[in-house]
């Protein structure tokens, strides 16, 4: 589990196949480094991958092929590519994002980035299987960045988001242009909240363990309004 708050910038390089070697860079990168583990878990660009093998400046790891076809690493091979790192929360670490699971959801694509006087503003493609979990001023995470979304068209099956200029300058949204595919992951909560409502059914507290449905008059009168 991460949080969506990126600790450093990596250099990813493929090794052919389905492996990859991560550089980390810069002073930040020690946040990686420290105590990096044979087997630790790192979200790549929200990605979460294992650790195969620890380097002096940075780690091999391998995706699988459920991984690849959910996600940008599955795209046309580059010869390295910037990509956002985050070590897996900690039990007592601050959550300053939200819950993000390195579960990718599925490919989005940039349509355009415009300058503010305080902020970036970005705009995205989403597709429905990510988009039913979008929702004004809810989580979403970009590249494994946890953002809000400050404006949804359902309509047009786009978001936008603001980005303070310390996350851009500090993550790979910087080097994205229109067009630039990233990674998608909704919020954890409301695939929780899909999964009750669609199911139908609720356990009741009954001794006779029976069910209920639920229905708008069920969540009105257990508060939900």
């Amino acid at each position: 589990m991460f949080t969506g708050l990126i600790q450093a910038l990596g250099m990813m390089k493929p090794l052919g196949g389905d492996s990859w070697q991560i550089t980390c860079e810069g002073q930040s990168s020690q946040l990686i480094m420290q105590d990096l583990a044979y087997g630790d878990s790192i979200a790549v660009d929200g990605v979460c991958l294992t650790v195969e093998k620890v380097l002096k400046d940075g780690f091999i790891a391998t995706a699988s092929p459920e991984t690849l076809r959910r996600t940008t690493l599955g795209g046309e091979e580059t010869p390295q590519r910037y990509v956002n790192l985050e070590a897996s929360l900690r039990v007592g670490s601050k959550i300053g994002g939200h819950f993000v699971m390195g579960h990718v959801d599925g490919i989005g694509r940039m349509l355009a980035a415009e300058q503010t006087a305080n902020s970036w503003e970005l705009t995205f493609t989403a597709s429905e299987a990510i988009a039913r979990y979008i929702v004004p001023k809810g989580s979403i995470a970009v590249n494994g960045i946890s953002l809000t979304v400050a404006v949804y068209e359902p309509e047009l099956s786009q978001f936008k988001v603001a980005v303070i200029p310390l996350t851009y300058a500090e993550t790979n949204l910087r080097y994205l242009v229109p067009g630039s595919l990233v990674n998608l992951e909704g919020d954890i909560l409301g695939k929780y909240v899909e999964k009750l409502l669609y199911s139908g059914k609720v356990n009741s507290k009954t001794d006779d363990s029976s069910s209920v449905d639920i229905t708008p008059g069920f969540l009105a009168e257990h508060g939900y309004l």
